[in-house]
């Protein structure tokens, strides 16, 4: 049996050395295989690792950009605010501008309510004695009390201030407008209260000189009080608004004359009516100068007018010449010129259209002997302004007008003209705000004919205003 093995044992020995070098070949070539991806893998780990680093280099330089970019848009967000917080706090130009011309836009909306007892008669509805005080327009003669109340809104104003750069010089301009100027009567109190828009005044004005319509050079507007009324102390004081050409010329420091032709004319009345009438016959401007002071303690006005009354009736012409003088100032009781004493006192013949909203005639026509009748008036008015406490204050006022016929005049002729006028009236004003005014105000007038026969009226008035 042992001897019979050794052939296959033989046989098995050949075999697994013929085997073996091809397994160890084997296993070289699966090593240098495993070797080389593992060489891959490296690589791969090796790109993997620097793309990761550039990844997070990247991200770290956005990063840092991104903090910047949000560093800088905060700063320039500080520095936009600090602009805008830096232009709110400067003083905001008035107006708008059109081509070369600034055009400014002002004015104020007032509503005026007042009750009034007129003692010898009534004034007719929606007149402008129901509107203002106007002493002429007080019934006289013993008619029944009456009492009315009246609201309205059409002393609301508009104006227009124009400023134009024309060859190195300044052009400006003025159009003011309100709803109270228009005379008769525009809207019914019934419905609609529509009234019409009526030219106050309008002017252009180059250099020193004016040219238009505004106030006249004999008036001081300085000397009107501040109240309810449209006009206030109306009998006391010089007040016409017309087309002129004026000449300003400062003589010193705060010292300046003003000196106008003026548009003329006469409003006249005759013998036994007592009605005006605006002639239109007027050939000479009116002539008007003003010399106006304003310094430290106050203000100051003097003036003076000179004019021709002239009628022409059915080719029969008379005239007459006239002239007026007119002194007047106000003086500061305060640094903040909060409250102040002002006065007027005013003297003038033939030259009544000027004084009193024309309260006497400027003469009167005697168709008997073809001769103007001179008149003569002598007008005041004083006021007292006082602060009481921020926002409010009080004023005070009183004003008087006598007129003085021509002896030429017999009593009878001239029984139912105008011979005096006086008011007194206080109000009370109190601004809650910079552009509102609410005011009340008591006003007691009195108005007297040449026949003694008399009439007088109490007011009061409350009004609101607001400015802008």
């Amino acid at each position: 049996m042992k001897h019979n093995n050794r052939p296959l044992t033989g046989a098995l020995l050949a075999a697994s050395c013929l085997v073996a070098p091809q397994t160890a070949a084997a296993a070289t070539d699966r090593e240098v295989q495993l070797e080389a991806r593992l060489e891959r893998l490296e690589a791969e780990m090796r790109l993997l690792r620097a793309d990761l680093a550039s990844a997070r280099q990247e991200q770290a330089e956005s990063a840092a950009q991104a903090q910047a970019a949000i560093a800088t848009a905060n700063a320039k967000s500080e520095e936009a605010t600090a602009k805008v917080a830096a232009i709110e706090s400067r003083p905001q130009g008035d107006g708008f501008k059109s081509g070369d011309t600034t055009i400014k836009l002002g004015g104020y909306i007032k509503m005026v309510a007042s009750a009034s007892r007129f003692s010898d008669g009534e004034v007719a509805t929606n007149s402008l004695g129901r509107d203002f005080y106007l002493p002429q327009t007080i019934p006289t003669g013993g008619g029944t009390a009456q009492k009315v109340e009246d609201f309205t809104a059409k002393q609301s104003r508009f104006w227009l201030n124009l400023d134009t750069a024309v060859g190195g010089q300044s052009v400006k301009g003025l159009v003011e407008v309100d709803f109270q100027t228009a005379p008769g009567t525009q809207g019914s109190q019934r419905t609609t209260n529509g009234y019409n828009l009526a030219l106050r005044r309008a002017w252009m004005q180059v250099g020193r000189v004016t040219i238009g319509q505004d106030w006249s050079s004999f008036q001081y507007t300085g000397a009107l009080p501040e109240s309810t009324d449209f006009v206030g102390a109306t009998e006391g004081t010089v007040f016409v608004r017309q087309p002129l050409i004026r000449y300003s010329m400062p003589l010193a420091e705060g010292m300046t004359l003003h000196a106008s032709i003026e548009e003329p004319e006469s409003g006249t009345a005759t013998v036994g009516s007592p009605a005006l009438t605006e002639n239109g016959d007027d050939r000479l401007p009116d002539f008007a100068a003003r010399l106006a002071y304003t310094g430290k303690i106050g203000e100051g006005s003097l003036a003076v007018l000179a004019r021709q009354v002239r009628v022409d009736n059915a080719g029969v012409a008379a005239d007459s010449f006239g002239w007026g003088i007119s002194a007047g100032g106000k003086i500061w009781l305060n640094d903040s010129k909060s409250s102040d004493v002002r006065a007027l006192v005013t003297y003038g013949h033939n030259a009544s259209r000027y004084i009193g909203l024309n309260f006497a005639p400027d003469a009167v026509y005697d168709p008997v002997t073809n001769q103007l009748e001179s008149v003569n008036v002598i007008a005041a008015l004083a006021a007292a302004r006082i602060a009481i406490a921020p926002g409010w204050r009080v004023n005070v006022m009183g004003s008087y007008q006598r007129v003085d016929y021509a002896d030429a005049l017999g009593t009878l002729a001239i029984a139912s003209f105008n011979k005096q006028a006086w008011s007194a009236a206080a109000n009370l004003f109190y601004s809650p705000v910079k552009n509102i005014d609410l005011g009340i105000e008591y006003r007691h007038g009195e108005r007297e004919l040449v026949s003694g026969a008399d009439g007088a009226l109490d007011r009061i008035e409350f009004a609101a205003k607001y400015s802008f």
